[in-house]
């Protein structure tokens, strides 16, 4: 069974000063995106949950808090591809 992601896993560790964010890059989470695949992801490449108010073009821009996950360049590009992978198991598994 999977592990649910709960608020305590999405805090912050540690406070980051602006010259710590120089060498990382954020990875948009998808609103919707399951649960236990953000979980997954925050274990297995060692990403920082992180909230950022981001502006989101639906109908009007509005900014929105959204999970993004925060870590080096080669870790993030891995992750990503681990997430669309994942998310297109996701789809297509709910056909």
């Amino acid at each position: 069974m999977a592990r649910k992601l709960t608020l305590e896993d999405l805090k912050p560790k540690k406070e980051i000063e602006e010259e710590q964010l120089e060498d990382l890059y954020d990875l948009i989470i998808p609103p919707g995106t399951p649960s236990y695949i953000i979980y997954d992801m925050v274990e297995e490449f060692d990403l920082e949950p992180v909230e950022r108010k981001i502006s989101v073009n639906i109908i009007e821009c509005d900014q929105r808090e959204l999970l993004v996950l925060r870590g080096k360049l080669e870790v993030v590009q891995a992750a990503e591809k681990f997430l669309y992978d994942e998310l297109a198991a996701w789809v297509n598994d709910a056909d």
